[in-house]
């Protein structure tokens, strides 16, 4: 007779060969489910791995190609040359006879097309003789340009001195700078007003000015006392 436990242990060795040699696969022991699914969830673990390594590669690429981008755009601002500064942007002196603002060109100064080259030469303004009692204006160059007319916006050049030494105490020569005003608005002195009236473009004009139509005897605003000599470019007048 035989043993049972035997014959039970042999039947059972039957039954899982005859499992394993059925034409399908064999079964898998629990040690080894337990290992092939340790196994998948290793791979899935080095997968995310992965994804979160291209994914911070290429956010990391995305900020050097902007930083690169930003640092290619400066360095294109920065070697662009500056504009050229227009030609006569000094400020008027306190002496100046207008309020109003300076004209400003590309080329100092702007003589008229047609007006005497001589006008493109600072004049040499010398002491009077004898007292200034009233206005008078000399045409020292005569324009051949329309005639300035009250209201009209007229654009100068001028050098300004005492009448009694030929002091100079102002010039928009200094400056390279013509100097624009709108005639008899009472921006400027009343000899300016008055002596630059029907003055042509193109002339030049000498104003011998008396004390009572320049800043007067006893000015406080820091401007010359006293009658006054200015020698007037007149440049255009619209």
């Amino acid at each position: 007779m035989s043993d049972p436990l035997t014959s039970r242990g042999s039947a059972a060795a039957n039954r899982a060969a005859g499992r394993r040699n059925a034409g399908g696969p064999p079964l898998k022991t629990k040690a080894e489910k337990r290992a092939e699914a340790k196994a998948a969830k290793a791979r899935a673990q080095a997968m995310r791995r992965r994804r979160r390594a291209l994914a911070v590669g290429g956010a990391a690429v995305g900020v050097v190609a902007v930083v690169v981008g930003l640092a290619v755009w400066i360095g294109t601002v920065l070697a662009q040359p500056d504009p050229p500064a227009a030609d006569g942007a000094a400020t008027p002196g306190a002496a100046t006879p207008s309020a109003a603002a300076p004209s400003t060109g590309a080329a100092f100064p702007p003589v008229p097309a047609g007006a005497d080259p001589a006008l493109s030469r600072k004049p040499a303004a010398t002491a009077g003789a004898g007292a200034v009692t009233e206005l008078k204006a000399t045409n020292l160059i005569e324009g051949t340009g329309a005639a300035a007319q009250a209201g009209q916006t007229i654009t100068v050049n001028y050098v300004g001195v005492t009448y009694a030494d030929g002091q100079e105490f102002d010039s928009s020569w200094s400056r390279s700078e013509p100097f624009s005003f709108q005639l008899g608005a009472g921006n400027v002195i009343q000899g300016w007003d008055q002596g630059l009236a029907g003055a042509k473009v193109g002339s030049r004009v000498q104003l011998d000015i008396p004390a009572a139509l320049a800043y007067g005897d006893n000015p406080t605003g820091g401007q010359p006392a006293g009658a006054l000599r200015f020698i007037v470019d007149v440049l255009s007048a619209t």
